[in-house]
């Protein structure tokens, strides 16, 4: 049985959030939830796991109340850009477009190219990634479109929405 679950909006999130840091007792402003809930994949689990991350960052390297800046540096530092995306996002999606000249391609040999498990990325990776829009998925396989190439700095090879190249 597959219950399908819509996305929390950020300002959700940051409700999530500061009623979290109330519970472990951190102090939090509103623009350092809201930095956190930017960066949750619409996902009140991932808001409460980053910000644990952030805590422990902030317990080691500084004190006082978390912020916007000191969120946004405990972040990058824990490998998770200002989308959201984290390393094995950016891994997925720098493979894609690398590997496979932006797709398509099989899910199957595509999680034994970066040796993760299929249910894994069909289950936690790609259904944000579509969201965003950073990749498609047709018939043929998975395609990176020409935002996930440019999120990566990449140029795109081939027309992503047709798969046929470009003519000169």
């Amino acid at each position: 049985m597959h219950i399908p679950f819509d996305f929390y909006s950020t300002e959700e999130l940051s409700q999530v959030i500061s009623r979290s840091a109330g519970i472990l007792k951190v102090e939090i402003d509103d623009l350092g939830a809201l930095e956190i809930a930017k960066r949750s994949r619409g996902t009140p689990r991932i808001s409460n796991r980053l910000l644990r991350r952030v805590r422990d960052f902030t317990q080691v390297r500084h004190s006082g109340v978390i912020n916007k800046v000191l969120a946004a540096e405990a972040l990058e530092v824990e490998g998770v850009d200002a989308l959201g995306l984290d390393r094995l996002d950016k891994l997925y999606l720098t493979t894609l477009s690398k590997n496979y000249d932006g797709g398509p391609a099989g899910i199957q040999a595509f999680s034994a190219t970066i040796n993760e498990d299929q249910q894994t990325l069909e289950d936690v990776v790609e259904p944000f990634l579509l969201k965003i829009g950073f990749i498609v998925r047709t018939p043929q396989g998975r395609r990176t479109t020409a935002e996930g190439f440019s999120h990566i700095g990449l140029k795109p090879h081939l027309d992503q929405s047709s798969g046929q190249g470009t003519l000169l």
